[in-house]
């Protein structure tokens, strides 16, 4: 009978001990876990600092890497990774990575037209030709910034196209061939063109309210004529992509007449296409107008496709077509 009182003494001791550790804010630990509700204001900011480790090393909110930067790291389990080019110089560049880059084919051929022969490819030919008017009045001879501005509208078609292959993709469990990423890389690309016009000419507040205005219109008249017509809408960015070409053309006769000061090329430019250390703006413009060239063939192969009956799964997309 003593010794039961006397352990229910003990019991009734050691309650009270862990009981007054709680209310006086001690710490209770098990298995590593921190009870919160025994945790000061003071010392729940030190343990969140404790969790979020910063670290000076890696990328940033910027394009360029920076050593005076820093990112946060260790608790999700991502870590900045330093990447450098072939000579061991730290690569600057966030938005793109050194597998990305590549060397534009030059040869390709620039006068392929698709010739107009039903009622949509007339349609989708005269439409990129009446817009073309408003674009010649409003920058005439400043191809600079009509690259700069154009640019921000030729890259939502890859992007309308991907994500609604996407939807459907997923809707009808199927693959797509390699179309999605086919378009979105696309959309990629003529960002990148954007990205490296940045570094040539800067838009004026009238130029930045009018990309809010065209890319809202353009997206939702793409995205209607998208559903409604995939055939279409890829013919219509094939037409566009022609005169995106001739645009560039005649960037590089303004340039080799002397209008326009060929300078040079951007470093982002450089690292894009592996161009070399000595490159200047025409040698950009050269690129760029390659590039122009393969979109235009993707989009009017793939408008192809689809006069054949065909889906563009059907087909296997030209991944990597530059």
């Amino acid at each position: 009978m003593l010794m039961r009182h006397g352990t229910r003494g003990l019991a009734r001791s050691l309650m009270g001990a862990r009981l007054s550790s709680a209310n006086t804010g001690l710490v209770e630990s098990m298995g590593g876990v921190r009870w919160r509700s025994t945790l000061t204001l003071g010392e729940s900011e030190k343990e969140h600092k404790e969790q979020v480790v910063v670290t000076g090393s890696g990328g940033n909110n910027n394009e360029h890497g920076g050593s005076g930067n820093k990112d946060v790291s260790s608790y999700w389990g991502i870590k900045p990774v330093q990447v450098k080019k072939d000579d061991g110089t730290p690569w600057k560049w966030n938005s793109f990575r050194p597998w990305e880059t590549y060397q534009a084919d030059l040869t390709i051929d620039l006068k392929k037209h698709h010739v107009p022969t039903t009622l949509l490819d007339k349609l989708a030919y005269w439409t990129v030709k009446s817009l073309r008017f408003p674009t010649d009045v409003f920058f005439q001879r400043r191809y600079g910034c009509r690259a700069m501005m154009l640019e921000t509208v030729a890259a939502v078609p890859g992007m309308v196209g991907g994500m609604l292959l996407h939807f459907k993709s997923l809707r009808r469990f199927e693959h797509s061939g390699g179309w999605i990423k086919t378009l979105l890389d696309e959309a990629e690309n003529e960002r990148m063109h954007l990205m490296t016009f940045m570094e040539v000419s800067q838009p004026k507040w009238y130029e930045r309210a009018l990309v809010f205005s065209v890319q809202g219109v353009f997206f939702n008249a793409y995205f209607l004529a998208y559903l409604a017509s995939p055939k279409l809408a890829h013919r219509v960015v094939g037409y566009l992509e022609e005169e995106a070409i001739h645009s560039y053309t005649e960037f590089l006769k303004e340039l080799d007449k002397g209008t326009i000061e060929n300078v040079p090329a951007p470093a982002i430019a450089i690292d894009y296409w592996r161009l070399p250390a000595d490159s200047t703006l025409r040698d950009v413009v050269m690129v760029v107008r390659a590039d122009e060239a393969h979109h235009r063939d993707v989009n009017h192969f793939a408008s192809d496709i689809h006069y054949q009956g065909q889906e563009l799964k059907d087909s296997p997309a030209p991944l990597g077509y530059h």
